[in-house]
């Protein structure tokens, strides 16, 4: 995903252009520090204390540069418009979150108004059209059945949660005025992988191979998770 989110930012920006990035539901911040690194001001907002706190443990690790690139708020993703007046982005992520919002739409809108015109709004979310692939996989066919007509689900964590359907969210990025772009599948081969299995010997072709996958029908339409790239209007 990182590598997909990296294509877009450098297809719409000049490369070495200092970008203002929100990561909504930063988590660890993994992609926060990521884009720090690689010269962006990045603000993570967080509303998980344990996440917030491992994730300000990784910032304080890293040096001063990037530190002071990143800053960090505790809060939800609904409360942008608290913290922030529109058009104060160049790019929005929203990843993993979605699938826990009440009000899906209602979030989507307030990120878009976050974002400057001709920003990037990056989502990533679980495939409502793939729900039977897993338990299919692993051969659970009771739940296999009945994830043809939901699009509820229980993720690795336990938690029952939501995923979203392509057709529905490009739908909803149109109407609050950040149309869909380009979209890509996310996990199309490695979705069973154990949490915490090892990285194999083969990682770089392995990555190869998903990204190629991730890219070109039908392998995406079946991907785990789906990675959408809207821009602001």
């Amino acid at each position: 995903m990182a590598r997909q989110l990296d294509e877009q930012i450098t297809g719409r920006y000049p490369v070495g252009q200092r970008l203002r990035v929100l990561d909504v539901g930063a988590g660890q911040g993994t992609q926060a520090l990521r884009l720090a690194r690689a010269g962006h001001q990045v603000t993570g907002l967080e509303r998980d204390a344990t996440m917030m706190s491992v994730a300000r443990e990784a910032l304080a690790a890293e040096p001063e540069g990037i530190r002071s690139r990143v800053r960090l708020i505790e809060g939800d993703g609904h409360e942008t418009g608290v913290h922030f007046l529109p058009g104060s982005f160049d790019v929005v992520l929203c990843h993993g979150v979605l699938m826990y919002a009440e009000e899906p739409d209602a979030l989507l809108a307030g990120l878009a108004r976050m974002l400057a015109p001709g920003g990037l709004l990056s989502l990533l979310v679980r495939n409502a059209d793939a729900l039977a692939m897993r338990p299919g996989i692993g051969g659970d066919w009771t739940t296999a059945l009945v994830s043809f007509d939901t699009t509820a689900y229980t993720n690795r964590l336990g938690l029952d949660v939501r995923a979203d359907r392509l057709a529905t969210l490009t739908g909803t990025l149109a109407g609050i005025g950040a149309p869909l772009h380009a979209w890509y599948g996310v996990r199309v081969f490695t979705d069973t992988a154990a949490d915490g299995a090892p990285v194999p010997p083969d990682a770089e072709t392995m990555l190869a191979a998903e990204e190629r996958a991730g890219r070109t029908d039908p392998y995406r339409q079946v991907a785990a998770l789906l990675h959408l790239c809207g821009v602001r209007g």
